[in-house]
């Protein structure tokens, strides 16, 4: 039987990938972004359902996965992919900022495995696949609020794996070292003018640009 994996993000970069990679191996992809534009759909007509999903809404998981399970059937995976980003001092970076990056990458990841735990027990297990970062173990400077979000993923996932292995589920971590996406391109470098931290600019401006 055909497997269906669900992917949150795939409007760029790793997520659209993801998604092509699982269609081109013979999976039915829920393909899964804020605005979806139907060019995944296109290019894999039969294999890839794009739905529009915000993983801070979780009305809105839950109407991706109702829509993708009537598509397909079931679905086996999930792939929590969808992320933001900063480049900031941590002194100066705003208290908002940083709630909106664990609101994504922590609450969000939360609220999509929550949605999706009671069909995978229906369905008898499957595999939630977290993507997390190289720097869930190996931290930068300027990237601390990120570099926080993903080790709280990353405690999150290990201990979760214990409690629903039980049901024939499995929790799995992916930790990319850093990937030239639109994630990186598109991240705000937010209060880096602080002259005390000019050094530490310095060095993490020279690696992304």
């Amino acid at each position: 039987m055909t497997k269906t994996v669900l992917i949150t993000g795939c409007s760029s970069g790793l997520g659209r990938l993801t998604a092509r990679h699982f269609a081109e191996s013979g999976w039915n992809v829920i393909a899964t972004m804020r605005k979806p534009d139907a060019t995944l759909a296109a290019e894999f007509p039969e294999r890839i359902f794009e739905a529009a999903l915000d993983v801070s809404d979780p009305a809105s998981i839950e109407a991706a996965l109702e829509a993708g399970m009537t598509r397909f059937g079931a679905v086996d995976v999930i792939v929590n992919n969808a992320g933001i980003t900063m480049v900031s001092v941590f002194e100066a970076t705003p208290a908002a900022a940083a709630r909106q990056i664990f609101e994504t990458n922590v609450f969000g990841t939360m609220n999509v495995i929550r949605a999706a735990l009671p069909h995978l027990r229906a369905g008898g297990g499957g595999t939630i696949v977290n993507v997390s970062s190289g720097v869930g173990f190996a931290a930068v400077p300027l990237l601390s609020i990120y570099v926080a979000s993903k080790h709280a993923v990353e405690g999150l996932s290990e201990t979760l794996d214990h409690e629903v292995r039980q049901f024939g589920i499995r929790v799995a971590l992916v930790e990319p070292s850093f990937t030239r996406t639109q994630l990186d391109l598109n991240a705000p470098r937010a209060a880096l003018a602080l002259p005390a931290y000019e050094r530490e600019r310095g060095l993490v401006s020279r690696s992304i640009e």
